[in-house]
């Protein structure tokens, strides 16, 4: 019987360690979520900011031709 207990207490020792390691893995999903979600609205920002700036030296070319 102490054996058994012995196994058992393994057992949950280990099934203690997975279900940690899920929740670590499961925070680092969750993180990895977050800043892809940044990444993706830094990237839409600077698109706009790229498309800004063309319309402005496009202008201003414009300008330096037609003097």
């Amino acid at each position: 019987t102490q054996e058994i207990a012995r196994n058992v207490e393994q057992a949950s020792t280990g099934t203690r360690e997975v279900s940690s390691n899920i929740g670590g893995v499961s925070q680092a999903a969750n993180d990895t979520g977050t800043a892809a979600t940044q990444i993706r609205d830094a990237s839409t920002a600077l698109s706009e900011q790229s498309d800004r700036l063309r319309s402005e030296v496009d202008k201003f070319l414009e300008q330096v031709r037609a003097a």
